[in-house]
């Protein structure tokens, strides 16, 4: 049997959430991209119960954010970008978290192949760099509408490449961080 090839899996300064590089073999007819294997998700305490999966497709200049799941229906996510380039924005809304309010950014793109673990009580967003991008999500509960929630995209002091986004109205009807009274509280990196 041939040798497994694992993720590398790195830890970001938002405990519990992580930057996942996937195993990319490149050759003369393109890209083959591991992006999950149950056993290294186990190694590290990640959960490995996903009950949906979707995709979004975004043209140059579009912002979608920054979303969550409200208990009970909270989720963890994985996301990465299949088509095209976009930055990612993940908030942390743990209550007690030392990072709370606090986010990071990554480029996510076909050609980087990153993902992005976020556990529950953290907000995700994202900016589409390139002409047009296919961002892919798996997360560990299905969607739930009257769960379904956010901040707004401009409260937190994110650095995003456009000052006008194009952007939904539901996005920007969401609350500021400051006037968001989070239901989620930091238990620990893995909760």
């Amino acid at each position: 049997m041939g040798e497994r090839i694992s993720l590398e899996i790195k830890e970001t300064k938002i405990p519990g959430c992580y930057e996942i590089l996937p195993f990319v073999h490149k050759d003369h007819r393109g890209a083959f991209v591991k992006t999950y294997h149950k056993d290294d998700f186990i190694g590290h305490n990640l959960v490995t119960n996903f009950d949906e999966e979707y995709y979004s497709v975004s043209t140059k200049g579009v912002l979608r954010g920054l979303h969550f799941q409200l208990p009970p229906k909270d989720h963890t996510k994985i996301v990465y970008c299949a088509y095209g380039e976009v930055l990612d924005v993940v908030v942390d809304l743990r209550v007690g978290s030392l990072t709370y309010g606090e986010f990071i950014n990554v480029k996510l793109s076909a050609d980087n192949a990153k993902m992005i673990y976020i556990p529950k009580g953290l907000a995700h967003g994202f900016y589409t760099i390139s002409k047009q991008a296919i961002v892919m999500y798996k997360v560990t509960t299905v969607y739930s509408p009257e769960h379904d929630a956010g901040i707004l995209w401009n409260s937190v002091g994110i650095q995003w490449p456009d000052e006008n986004p194009i952007i939904s109205q539901r996005d920007q009807s969401f609350p500021k961080l400051k006037d968001f009274a989070s239901p989620f509280c930091y238990r620990g990196p893995n909760e």
